[in-house]
């Protein structure tokens, strides 16, 4: 005869999670959204290169109407050739510098209202902050975070007026050194750490107006960027970051997209990215109940992964600094032999 108490236990083990999923699927906010691309405006920066170009490729072959930003006008004319080329499509161009507010309005009043703003422009110069110049400092940060508040500074009038009353996205880039320190990426990750910020807040400021917050972090992507910048990465960045593999501009990008036709807040591009996400949940908005119900059930067991990534980031940080002094050592033992 079956165990009454085993058999409560079990129905109880059974509701508890059920419980859980429907009080989450009153309480997730904002609620779910979906936001079209087809024949709507999607106006994108740092669109000349890399990531951004690749969103301008995707959203033109899913029927928006795209116009591109960048500095170089030269560059802004291949790309839109490439577009042109490759899609049959048109797209707008624009060129100004981000960190220049005047440039920006400027540009955003010639273009038409825009439906979805992607802010994807960023600049990185890996490096000690110990060594690294002020100036290097300022420069990502004024055009990774004040170039990002300059943008939707100017464009939330447009936006605003839209001529399509449906939803509306924001959606910024950010990277996974948004959700993690990494050595040598100082300056960069605070910057990018600020557009997590900037974006909860903001969301809460527009969600009235149906307009979406989205951040994507992608991870190392395959793009002129980061060909320069593996040239001047300090040897103990490259040793971390070769933990996590790169991945192409046009998987970001059909990524990117996807997550803001959904109206994601947070948008990973990959699987470690997802798991940051989880780990890095806190208090950012959460549209998908089912979602919500992973990051609290998963919580304490992918926090127990990152302490062991950070046993071995720190585990390497420590073995290099050994040989480094041992190198040093050697070194100094023979000069003082043959003096």
């Amino acid at each position: 005869m079956a165990d009454p108490n085993l058999s409560y236990l079990s129905l109880l083990l059974l509701l508890l999670p059920l419980a859980i999923l429907l009080s989450l699927y009153v309480l997730v906010r904002p609620r779910p959204v979906k936001i079209p691309i087809k024949g709507r405006h999607v106006f994108i920066t740092g669109g000349s290169s890399g990531i951004g170009l690749a969103l301008a490729h995707q959203a033109a072959s899913d029927g928006a109407r795209v116009s591109i930003l960048a500095r170089s006008i030269s560059k802004l004319e291949e790309a839109k050739q490439a577009i042109r080329l490759s899609t049959g499509i048109d797209v707008a161009v624009f060129a100004a510098d981000v960190r220049d507010y005047d440039a920006v309005s400027k540009a955003i009043n010639e273009a038409e209202p825009i439906d979805v703003l992607i802010v994807n422009q960023g600049v990185f110069v890996p490096q000690e902050l110990e060594k690294q110049g002020l100036d290097e400092i300022r420069f990502m940060m004024d055009v990774n975070l004040m170039g990002t508040f300059h943008m939707i500074k100017a464009a939330l009038p447009s936006i605003k007026k839209r001529s399509h009353r449906g939803p509306a996205s924001i959606a910024l880039m950010s990277s996974q050194a948004g959700q993690v320190g990494i050595y040598g990426y100082t300056a960069y990750s605070a910057s990018k750490f600020g557009l997590r910020g900037l974006a909860e807040a903001l969301q809460q400021e527009l969600i009235a107006d149906d307009i979406h917050v989205s951040l994507i972090f992608p991870p190392d992507t395959d793009t002129p960027g980061l060909v320069e910048e593996t040239k001047v990465r300090p040897q103990l960045t490259s040793i971390i970051a070769a933990s996590s593999g790169a991945m192409k501009a046009d998987e970001v990008a059909k990524k990117a997209l996807s997550g803001i036709k959904s109206g994601s807040f947070i948008i990973p591009c990959n699987f470690e990215g997802l798991l940051l996400s989880i780990a890095t949940a806190g208090f950012a908005p959460q549209r998908s109940f089912v979602m919500a119900f992973v990051e609290i059930v998963a919580a304490g067991i992918i926090r127990f992964a990152t302490l062991c990534f950070q046993w071995n980031w720190y585990g390497s940080i420590e073995k290099w600094h050994t040989q480094q002094n041992s190198k040093y050592c050697t070194k100094y033992s023979i000069e003082h032999q043959e003096d």
